[in-house]
């Protein structure tokens, strides 16, 4: 397995240069969007109603525009907070902007591996040891079951230097040097996965997550709810692969699209999202929730300019899913 230098990328992205998001000013005075569907899935169109600003449980949270980058919604959006796993979606990018990536290429599974989420307590994807999945199902295993496992693979192959160390470690230095580029001053990654002291305030990760969501490959990832995958094993036979995707959003919200949970003790519940409906995008950050979908569900009406014609039912994961 060799180890490549990564270039430095410059933060202007196919398509336009990324916007800034605009400062959390007169949010009480906005106007309400045009009418759309209401967040259940079946139900029928909502009329236009007035627009107050939601109450969520989250500690904090934002809501922005994913076409301009336009505030729409903050609540201690400027607040650094522990991120938990939803810093995958940095390593994520960051192997997707690798000049010359090759999808396709095929990664062998090391016990390490494996040990790490044995002594992290990490969420996992599973990887069986010997088995060589490609770099696209990697991806796949690192946002939808948040599998560490995966998330130190990519870490371990897309890093530089003599060892499984200095690799990961040079890793997490190129997903730092991506915050610095798209202008992230209070973004800060302490490890490829989220387990570490990784922090950002929910502006900052909405506008990383706008960034990733101009990606075909990413997009297409997290708006999966399961993959199904096979993987030459080390036996010789064929592996199974099975995830499903920890965000539940997805299929419990009508126009949901993404993109990726987190949680540990520090984090609490922390969720970034986003939504389509018509021409219209919307993505989000909660972070620190006792109630992190109602929370998403709740800013993204506020957003469409809708009220839910009956509570939301999430989407029931499998028993044997990663829980994120």
């Amino acid at each position: 397995m060799s180890a490549r230098v990564l270039t430095t990328r410059a933060a202007a992205v196919a398509g336009g240069a990324l916007l800034a998001l605009t400062p959390l000013t007169a949010q009480a005075a906005q106007t309400a969007p045009a009418p759309q569907a209401p967040h259940a899935a079946s139900a029928a169109q909502a009329p236009r109603v007035p627009q107050t600003l939601p109450t969520i449980a989250a500690k904090g949270a934002v809501l922005i525009d994913g076409t301009n980058g336009t505030t729409l919604f903050g609540k201690e959006a400027d607040t650094a907070r522990p991120i938990a796993s939803t810093a995958k979606i940095m390593a994520a990018s960051v192997v997707l902007e690798t000049p010359g990536v090759d999808l396709e290429e095929r990664v062998p599974v090391q016990q390490k591996y494996r040990d790490y989420v044995t002594e992290h307590g990490s969420s996992t994807a599973d990887l069986q040891t010997g088995d060589k999945l490609t770099v696209r199902q990697l991806l796949y295993a690192t946002l939808l079951p948040s599998g560490a496992d995966a998330a130190y693979a990519l870490a371990d192959t897309f890093g530089t230097g003599a060892t499984s160390e200095d690799r990961t470690r040079s890793f997490i230095t190129r997903m730092n040097e991506e915050a610095a580029e798209l202008g992230l001053p209070h973004t800060r990654f302490d490890s490829f996965d989220g387990a570490g002291a990784d922090s950002s305030t929910p502006a900052e990760l909405a506008k990383l997550a706008r960034h990733a969501m101009q990606d075909d490959t990413f997009r297409t990832i997290v708006k999966t709810k399961q993959y199904k995958g096979e993987a030459p094993a080390a036996n010789g036979r064929t592996r199974y692969y099975t995830w499903n995707n920890t965000n539940q959003l997805l299929g419990s919200y009508n126009g949901a699209i993404g993109i990726k949970t987190g949680t540990t003790t520090p984090a609490g519940d922390c969720l970034v999202f986003a939504a389509t409906r018509g021409d219209k995008t919307l993505i989000g950050t909660v972070l620190n929730s006792k109630d992190r979908y109602t929370d998403a569900a709740k800013l993204l009406d506020h957003g469409f300019g809708t009220t839910p014609a009956e509570p939301m039912k999430l989407r029931a994961l499998p028993a044997n899913s990663q829980r994120d």
